[in-house]
């Protein structure tokens, strides 16, 4: 059975203080309102990682997350991260090629194969982000971008490592455009991403990766989202800075 998956990406927002606030009324609720089969990833900015791991141990369905990861092991990158760094104070789950990074750092398909392969030999879970522009979803075909996304920087990975990658589809066109992704064109890129996968890998490896949905999901519209049947969760933006709004998504399956 796949996993179910609400993932809250802070992006660079909170303070020391705001975050450890919000890391603490999520974990608090989780626990009391959370089902055990859920799971639920707190990204963080860098600096709250260690002061959250802290925080979440003894916690059973709270993770922490990453925003992003070097590709190399170490070296002269001032202001970068390593994979090593991250798995040292307890990371989890590294988001790795999202739009943001992908427009604003000019990441490319090549990198981010480089950087999941070495997340996963850290032994962290990549969240691996992929979708298609407005100008794409309007004027050329969104499933071949997409699908192609996936085929440049996780088909090089043998069965055994696919099955450790979450995928996250971000329909970019539909953040901050004032246009809406529809539960059904939702469910038809994810159910498009699967067959993608199983077209390389099989069936039963295709059912057993979690696709979460990264396009402004909200509680009022989560539960709709969450019911389609390649939907497996969601990977939220600002709803994921109020505990509240974060954990009813969560109790949206």
């Amino acid at each position: 059975m796949r996993k179910k998956i609400v993932a809250g990406n802070w992006k660079m927002n909170n303070d020391i203080s705001e975050g450890l606030k919000l890391a603490s009324e999520v974990v608090n609720m989780a626990a009391d309102e959370i089902s055990s089969d859920v799971t639920m990833v707190l990204i963080t900015p860098y600096i709250h990682l260690k002061s959250v791991s802290d925080l979440l141990k003894g916690s059973e369905n709270v993770f922490l997350g990453s925003q992003n990861c070097h590709e190399q092991e170490s070296g002269a990158f001032t202001g970068e991260i390593s994979a090593a760094m991250l798995k040292s104070v307890g990371t989890q789950y590294v988001v790795l090629g999202h739009s943001e990074r992908r427009e604003y750092f000019e990441e490319s398909d090549e990198v981010l194969a480089a950087k999941t392969d070495i997340v996963l030999k850290h032994e962290m879970t990549p969240i691996f982000c992929c979708g298609e522009s407005l100008d794409i979803r309007e004027n050329a075909d969104p499933y071949a971008y997409v699908k192609q996304q996936i085929t440049n920087s996780l088909f090089h990975l043998p069965e055994e490592e696919i099955l450790k990658v979450v995928i996250a589809y971000e329909p970019i066109w539909a953040i901050g455009t004032g246009k809406t992704a529809s539960k059904e064109q939702a469910q038809e890129m994810h159910a498009s991403l699967r067959e993608h996968i199983a077209g390389k890998y099989g069936a039963t490896v295709a059912n057993e990766i979690s696709i979460l949905y990264g396009g402004s999901a909200k509680p009022s519209n989560a539960p709709e989202l969450f019911a389609c049947e390649d939907v497996d969760g969601g990977l939220i933006g600002g709803a994921s800075l109020k505990s509240r709004d974060f954990i009813d998504i969560a109790k949206s399956f």
